[in-house]
């Protein structure tokens, strides 16, 4: 009992001083690793990354990626220097990389390092739906999102020590069925629906990304429904995935829309 009072002291301890505030959301988040550890790994996983597959150079479309993730990258320092937040990009090496790939996706890793798969560029098929992508994958990052990942993926690993502390003295059995139960309970009532809040916490703030860099949030919406038709409705349930359902995204969008253009118009961005 006393191993187990004195690890609930320190799991307190551990998510009260774990956590930061995001000057884009005003929301506390949990920041149990520090983006001076992050950035780095994440810097040489990238290069890593594009020495191990095949990036495209010197074509309209690479050149299109590069052109988009720059107006990204600068819509992103107006909305921070508007903020008094011009300093929280200091650390950001920012990277836009088109790699030859047939999965549709693409990534934006901690600290601003961007890949697009060729896969995708059918699906977004004009530089407003790759501004759609691109604002999203640099939200996640604005957001520091892997950073959460990562001080989540600590808690869990610590509830899991909790666990094993309370039925240490149980049998075998008893042990493994009380694991079991424990990761399949985080991973459905906490990890996949913090994914699905990070999924939908880049929507919106990619969606003010792309109108402050001048591409109308409307074209977001006929994006996210081409995306829907792409995966053919194999995804599985929206309680049983990482991600919101792609009418959930839809419907979400189309309420953002109006707020993302009344951000850009401070900037001088106005759609008709």
């Amino acid at each position: 009992m006393k191993r187990i009072f004195a690890f609930s002291l320190f799991s307190t301890f551990i998510l009260t001083m774990g956590c930061a505030t995001n000057p884009l959301t005003g929301k506390s988040t949990l920041a149990l690793v520090d983006n001076s550890s992050i950035f780095p790994t994440a810097f040489q996983q990238y290069d890593a990354f594009l020495k191990e597959n095949k990036v495209v150079t010197g074509t309209a479309d690479a050149k299109r990626v590069e052109s988009v993730g720059i107006k990204i990258k600068q819509a992103a320092e107006k909305w921070l220097a508007a903020i008094g937040h011009s300093n929280y990009l200091k650390d950001y090496q920012w990277e836009y990389r088109l790699v030859e790939d047939k999965a549709v996706n693409a990534w934006c890793m901690p600290g601003g390092k961007i890949v697009v798969y060729t896969g995708i560029l059918p699906v977004t098929k004009d530089e407003a739906g790759l501004a759609t992508v691109m604002g999203h994958e640099v939200a996640h990052a604005l957001l520091n999102h892997g950073q959460q990942r990562m001080s989540a993926g600590i808690i869990q690993q610590a509830g899991a020590a909790g666990v094993g502390l309370a039925v240490g003295e149980k049998n075998e059995q008893t042990q493994a069925l009380a694991m079991t139960a424990y990761g399949a309970g985080s991973q459905m009532f906490g990890m996949l629906p913090f994914s699905r809040k990070h999924e939908s916490e880049a929507d919106k703030i990619g969606l003010i990304l792309m109108a402050i860099a001048g591409y109308n949030p409307e074209a977001a919406v006929p994006f996210w429904e081409r995306m829907g038709a792409a995966s053919g409705g194999q995804a599985p349930p929206e309680f049983m995935s990482t991600h919101p359902s792609h009418n959930t995204r839809v419907t979400n969008l189309t309420k953002w829309i109006p707020e993302a253009k009344a951000e850009a118009a401070k900037y001088g961005v106005v759609f008709k």
